[in-house]
């Protein structure tokens, strides 16, 4: 292999480009590039510092520590969940899109769910949509404790069924060929079971183990969006006595 030729005394030597100067939204950024590609137990501030090509102690000028940048990775995603404004009529359907958008956020992004799900999103991004949500609730002629309670409710919901469904999706958990024989063998035990003693489990044992992520998370919703609506038309007070003026859902939101 022939050997490289040197430069010219006469001739300035190459420079190396300049680096990028570190940022906050560039660390983001980045934080959520090792996140989406090698999962939440591989993004430290080490392996950041390594990606970012500088020393690991530069990354704290600009974020306190890892908990911190996970905040920051959260709040940045929640940019990509659309929250609908209100429309009369549509109530119960909008409450449904707004939670199918986020659920598909959660799962572009791996480990997503883990970050959120012991975390009140107080970045300006979470923040922004805690009160977009609220407002579509409240739009649904939701009395104040189930629009508060409903709100913390249906975001559970879906961070928990997309935290399930992608953790059977990773490369640690079984395949779906396993999953389907599990599913089958399960299917069987549940059938063999005294149908006397055991009568629920013998008769649902076919939507026990047949129910995909999908047509389950659908049902779920379903099941929360009903008992909002229930609880919107049931006329009840706050225990002062007055009438709240409830609304039925999907009727015209107050201030119009």
């Amino acid at each position: 292999m022939p050997e490289e030729i040197p430069v010219p005394p006469w001739r300035r030597p190459k420079k190396a480009p300049p680096r990028m100067p570190l940022s906050q939204d560039r660390i983001v950024d980045t934080a959520l590039g090792i996140l989406d590609a090698e999962g939440l137990d591989a993004l430290s501030m080490r392996r950041l510092a390594q990606e970012l090509k500088t020393g690991h102690a530069s990354l704290y000028a600009h974020v306190g520590n890892r908990d911190e940048l996970l905040d920051l990775v959260f709040d940045l995603v929640l940019t990509e969940v659309e929250i609908p404004d209100p429309e009369p009529g549509r109530w119960a359907e909008q409450v449904k899109e707004m939670c199918r958008s986020l659920r598909r956020v959660f799962l572009a992004h791996r480990d997503v769910a883990r970050i959120a799900i012991d975390r009140v999103p107080l970045g300006p991004n979470g923040i922004m949509g805690m009160e977009r949500t609220l407002n579509l609730l409240r739009a649904g002629g939701l009395r104040d404790e189930l629009a508060a309670y409903g709100g913390d409710l249906l975001s559970t919901f879906v961070t928990a069924e997309a935290l399930e469904q992608s953790s059977r999706h990773s490369g640690a958990e079984q395949s779906q060929e396993q999953a389907g024989m599990f599913a089958d063998q399960l299917h069987g035990y549940l059938k063999s079971l005294p149908a006397a003693q055991f009568p629920n489990l013998v008769h649902l044992a076919g939507p026990i183990t047949s129910l995909d992520s999908d047509r389950r998370f659908e049902l779920g919703l379903e099941i929360i969006i009903a008992g909002l609506v229930a609880g919107a038309g049931d006329g009840a007070d706050d225990g002062d006595g007055a009438d709240d003026g409830v609304r039925t859902a999907g009727s015209t939101p107050p201030g119009s």
